[in-house]
């Protein structure tokens, strides 16, 4: 009798891990990891986001900021999570050279790109050099010159090493033959207040965290890094207008660990193409000055790939960082 009863419970237990495992995804909240402090690029795309595709979902979608090491510790943590479909990671571009960049420092990465699964590219901005409304420096070209007669003296805030503002000002730094000193201060909304606090000469930022600042008068644009003049701000120059031969762009896309299920990356690319398709979506996108880029996950990995191997190029010209 005994027997039969254990037997009965096991069926009874394999009935509903069975059960639980054939469940749809999704059947409860979802984290989208942002890898940034609230208030910059990442922050704003992820919560922009999280409404619409939620809707599609028909799950909460919960957006957690996971700052620190220029967007690593949030990268490793969904690197490192179960691979369920359940965490997700809204990265900035500097998620693909994180891990190159703490190699040339002579560390080791906490996380691998090969650790994350490229789903789609949800936006793409250039950076806005900025400075304080009240600034000595009028144009780029002042702050060039005095980075010359005095190298290593002027001063940017950034997200941190290898983040998109430090990438950004490196970029043009070498292109222009100056060293600026940077400061970091954990993510884009940080960094921004370090430049309005006048702690700093100078920063970058993407126009939907300068937008504000720049209508309020408090900072003066002084070169965007895009290829082309904004639509919005026709007046500010672009790097290559100046002369230097610098482009860069900030862009975030959405990552799921590796080895999650095809079935859940599928449902998740899905629901996503939905989301950013709606009117709900557009129109805050647009509303924020955020450039849309959609790419689904074979475009974007692509996309991902060849703008990777452009900051490659800079990271090892930066060298070693302590």
């Amino acid at each position: 009798m005994i027997n039969v009863r254990i037997l009965c419970l096991l069926l009874l237990l394999s009935s509903s891990f069975t059960l639980w495992a054939d469940e749809p995804y999704p059947n409860r909240p979802i984290n989208i990891i942002v890898a940034n402090p609230p208030g910059g690029a990442s922050d704003i795309n992820a919560r922009i986001l999280s409404e619409p595709w939620s809707n599609v979902l028909k799950q909460p979608l919960v957006v957690v900021n996971r700052p620190g090491a220029g967007g690593a510790i949030g990268a490793a943590q969904v690197a490192n999570s179960k691979p369920d479909g359940y965490n997700l990671l809204l990265a900035l571009s500097s998620v693909i050279v994180t891990p190159e960049a703490e190699a040339v420092s002579g560390r080791k990465p906490i996380y691998e790109l090969s650790q994350l699964e490229p789903i789609a590219l949800l936006s793409s901005d250039p950076m806005i050099v900025v400075v304080k409304s009240d600034s000595p420096y009028k144009t780029l070209d002042d702050l060039i010159k005095a980075a010359k007669e005095k190298p290593n003296t002027i001063t940017y805030s950034s997200s941190g090493n290898f983040g998109p503002i430090h990438l950004s000002v490196e970029m043009l730094a070498f292109q222009a033959g100056v060293k600026f000193a940077q400061i970091p201060f954990g993510g884009g909304g940080p960094s921004l207040i370090a430049l309005l606090g006048g702690q700093v000469d100078f920063t970058t930022a993407a126009p939907p965290t300068a937008s504000a600042q720049i209508a309020a008068g408090k900072v003066r644009a002084l070169a965007v890094s895009s290829s082309k003049r904004l639509a919005a701000y026709p007046e500010i120059p672009t790097y290559r207008d100046l002369g230097y031969n610098a482009e860069y762009y900030i862009w975030a896309g959405i990552y799921a660990p590796s080895n999650t299920p095809p079935s859940v990356i599928l449902k998740i690319r899905e629901t996503l193409k939905k989301a950013v398709g709606s009117p709900q979506y557009m129109m805050a996108m647009e509303k924020q000055g955020v450039l849309t880029d959609y790419r689904d996950a074979p475009e974007f990995k692509k996309f991902a790939n060849e703008d990777g191997q452009r900051m490659l190029k800079v990271i090892r010209s930066i060298g070693k960082i302590d």
